[in-house]
């Protein structure tokens, strides 16, 4: 594996930074830029860098040290809606670390980024001893994003077993002690 530098970021990784969740919003999800989902992505200053319990880790390429991957934590519980109320109700805002925008560009995935950038966010969860639980949640539409998060969490809701199949998205709960 390449000597990935995985750090917080700084004001001079935001660029990069975005630009990954951009591309990955674009090209994975289909969807574009959707404010009401994405607010973070077009200032990741104010939700990761300025809130002392949240956090934007990013890997840079050891060649280029361009930002490669990404991935954060905020202390906001899912909303309901769009999230279904027992979703919001089990992983309350200010007691729950929320992973976000796990995001490797193509070319280098498959060389453990992801995991890194994981086990360095349930670290810094730990870490603030506030946290009594991590929460995530994913659409299984995108490639290998259901297995990969199946073999780190407990799947608490799949969506797509619910009558009307929900918005399709699966909700985990991610152990902090792994």
């Amino acid at each position: 594996m390449l000597d990935y530098c995985i750090r917080a970021a700084g004001p001079d990784d935001l660029d990069g930074a975005r630009a990954v969740m951009l591309d990955t919003v674009h090209r994975e999800f289909g969807t574009g830029y959707v404010p009401r989902w994405h607010g973070d992505i077009v200032d990741p200053a104010a939700a990761y860098l300025a809130p002392a319990r949240h956090t934007l880790l990013v890997a840079l390429d050891p060649a280029d040290r361009t930002v490669v991957a990404t991935g954060a934590l905020d202390s906001r519980g899912p909303a309901h809606p769009p999230n279904p109320r027992r979703i919001a109700d089990r992983f309350p805002s200010g007691e729950t670390a929320q992973l976000r925008r796990i995001y490797v560009r193509p070319e280098h995935r498959r060389r453990g980024l992801a995991r890194r950038l994981v086990a360095d966010l349930l670290a810094f969860a730990a870490a603030d001893g506030g946290y009594r639980a991590v929460y995530l949640h994913t659409d299984p539409a995108v490639t290998g994003a259901e297995t990969f998060w199946r073999s780190l969490g407990k799947v608490v809701l799949d969506e797509r077993e619910e009558p009307g199949g929900g918005q399709g998205i699966i909700h985990f709960e991610i152990p902090m002690g792994r």
